[in-house]
């Protein structure tokens, strides 16, 4: 490892380490614009300048300049002074400096960095440059006038996200980024590019003008549009959530996060459901909370068994194991979180999780996907596979094909291949060191996971290190519902076949609810989507937004998310409505509040109460007799933007949807 020496500090560098990532070792400042971490070299805004010996006698770019031995670096003297005030003085040459009408004022780079290393005076009387807007679709407002050509957005398009939609037109002072054809980004990472300008140039369409960041509030929580946990930050003013934003985690996200959990919080203030409701005469009418509760009571009557709960795609783990409790005190065990009807063994966790962990998935050489469109189904998971393809690994797919950001080989959409491995496939995974296999939920609901585990032999998927059998959920609720053992082995199937006389559903909106005709359905969630048009009873409850509560994402990471904000109306926390119908029928739950909940449920599953991975053991010995049946012709998710009742409330994602999937489907008038 390199030594260098750091305005008088000597310290060792890793191997490969550019004199800008020496001198931040050395905890000294750079300034830089276009360098980002994250993605790949470019040196083109010349802030990150520093002295460097042995070199030539003037400022050099430390982003773009490898760290030797010997090497004596100053970033304090008056030469590297002179030369930042130059370089942040042509750059604001042209800069509109529009500071109290920019959505980026606050908390922006060029406005922090100008204050820090600029002179604080200008002496151009040029006119000064302006670009006309580029529309970059529903989600990026453009102000490119301001942009400084940083290029941070061209190159996380192409690096990071692997759609080649934004780029540089023309060169100089007559240089413009723009999108292809300057029409939308279409991707489901495109706002990331907000994040990463830093300037006013890429800024928030749908947060344009809401709030300044000195206003709001920020709680620490977690992503539940799908099932990788992304951790965020929601940004609150008074009682609504204004936006959300990503929160670095290596192992988890990055720094990344996909646009439906950045852009769906607006749904959480509309269609909201913020009263109780009773069906009366085949009409949902408003009722208060002891007329719903005697309504549950009475049909129940003495049978308090016959009561069955089904848990919906973003439910946090205290309000499952809540529900659990309530219906054992009341003698049932009819407990079910899979709410589109997939069964599949669950006798050991280990055989539906993500073993390789997502940061693990990079190192992977070969990889199969069944049954899983990972674009959709988990965005910034397929940003995780990129990398892997960019280090050499393979990709085949099983299923229908779908636009991916890498080279693929898809294999058909029979499963049977999975019987008979074709030779491309076997042999590439048996020359692979780390091969890997990504179950979908397409494959799930086909009954693949039993042939599947027939590969972990066949293909050496687990070896010492190494896990490479996965299991991609769709639902942040699903391994926190398997830890908590919040199933029954048939399903929902089993559930119908009870016929009981109370069904809780927990926000379960995707299920089908005609099996349930002659029970009561109770209706416990935060939106009037699907579930409370079918409800008999509606229990108006709390988002993810509005409580605390624990989330297990597909890798068996223990993640633990804070209230921001209260919920409206009359809405209550999940766990206070069903400890509330505790009382109504006569049962003993053991607790009384959120403290006492969790603490009853970490007694029961300890891992719930370590953030990090859980242990989930040893994968199962595979059935030697299965075999695999069936294709698989479509996946789950037909719809990116609107996958949960939260998406399906947005106008954002509404917009999303309209225009950048089904826009070729919209007919204008004349037509």
């Amino acid at each position: 490892m390199p030594k260098v020496t750091v305005d008088g500090e000597e310290i060792e560098v890793p191997a490969g380490a550019t004199v800008l990532q020496a001198c931040e070792l050395a905890g000294k400042e750079i300034p830089r614009f276009c360098y980002h971490e994250r993605l790949s070299i470019a040196g083109n805004c010349r802030m990150c300048l520093v002295e460097v010996k042995p070199g030539p006698p003037k400022p050099q770019a430390s982003c773009a300049l490898p760290a030797s031995d010997g090497q004596e670096i100053r970033t304090d003297t008056p030469m590297v002074k002179k030369a930042r005030e130059g370089v942040m003085e042509f750059l604001l040459i042209n800069h509109p400096l529009d500071c109290p009408i920019c959505d980026q004022g606050g908390e922006c780079d060029l406005q922090d960095q100008s204050m820090t290393y600029g002179k604080g005076v200008s002496r151009t009387k040029e006119h000064r440059r302006a670009v006309t807007e580029k529309y970059m679709g529903p989600l990026i407002k453009t102000v490119m006038t301001r942009c400084i050509h940083c290029t941070r957005c061209v190159r996380f398009s192409e690096e990071i996200a692997g759609v080649d939609e934004i780029g540089a037109l023309y060169r100089g002072e007559d240089m413009q980024i723009t999108t292809y054809l300057e029409q939308a980004a279409a991707h489901e990472l495109s706002a990331n590019v907000i994040d990463l300008c830093p300037v006013g140039a890429l800024t928030s369409r749908p947060y344009a003008f809401e709030a300044r960041p000195w206003e709001l509030k920020r709680t620490l929580s977690i992503d539940v549009s799908d099932a990788v946990g992304a951790n965020i930050s929601l940004h609150s003013k008074g009682r609504e959530v204004m936006r959300a934003l990503p929160r670095i985690n290596d192992d988890v996200n990055d720094e990344w996060l996909s646009d439906k959990g950045r852009y769906q919080v607006d749904g959480l203030t509309k269609r909201r459901l913020d009263k109780v409701f009773v069906r009366r005469d085949g009409k949902l009418m408003p009722a208060d909370w002891n007329e719903a509760f005697e309504t549950i009571k009475s049909a129940l009557g003495s049978d308090t068994s016959s009561i069955a709960a089904v848990a919906g795609d973003m439910v946090d783990c205290e309000t499952m194991f809540a529900a659990k409790t309530l219906l054992k005190a009341s003698g049932s065990s009819l407990l079910e979180a899979r709410q589109t009807g997939m069964t599949y063994d669950v006798s050991n966790t280990a055989a539906v999780n993500f073993n390789s962990t997502f940061a693990g998935i990079e190192t992977a050489d070969c990889i199969l996907i069944v049954g899983s469109h990972i674009r959709w189904e988990a965005a910034l998971v397929n940003a995780r596979l990129r990398k892997a393809v960019k280090q050499g690994a393979k990709v085949f797919v099983v299923g229908p094909e779908w636009e991916t950001t890498y080279p693929t080989t898809f294999l058909g959409e029979d499963l049977k291949v999975l019987n008979r491995v074709p030779k491309e496939l076997g042999d590439a995974m048996k020359a692979a060191e780390r091969p890997a296999v990504i179950l979908g939920g397409a494959a799930l609901a086909k009954g693949a996971l039993g042939v599947a585990l027939k590969l972990v032999d066949k293909f050496g998927l687990v070896k010492d290190g190494w896990n490479g059998f996965n299991v991609l959920h769709m639902s942040a609720a699903r391994m926190g519902s398997l830890m908590l053992d919040f199933i029954v082995p048939g399903g929902m199937a089993e559930i119908a076949s009870a016929k009981p006389k109370v069904l809780l559903s927990l926000g379960a909106d995707e299920m089908d609810h005609a099996p349930f005709a002659d029970s009561l359905k109770v209706y416990i969630g935060h939106h009037g989507d699907k579930g409370a048009h079918a409800a008999d009873v509606i229990l108006p409850a709390a988002s993810y937004a509005e409580k605390d509560g624990t989330y297990v994402n597909t890798e068996g990471r223990v993640q633990f998310a804070e209230k921001a904000v209260f919920a409206p109306g009359d809405a209550r926390e999940d766990w206070t409505i069903l400890r509330a119908l505790a009382d109504v029928l006569g049962v003993n739950v053991g607790f009384d509040s959120f403290g006492e909940l969790q603490t009853a449920m970490i007694r029961e599953v300890p891992a719930l109460g370590e953030e990090g991975l859980a242990d989930y053991g040893a994968l199962p010995k595979a059935d030697r007799s299965a075999k695999a049946e069936g294709a698989i012709t479509s996946y789950p998710i037909a719809d990116f933007y609107l996958t949960n009742p939260i998406a399906r409330a947005s106008s954002v994602m509404q917009q999303c949807s309209a225009e950048l999937l089904h826009a070729d489907e919209i007919k204008e008038a004349a037509e």
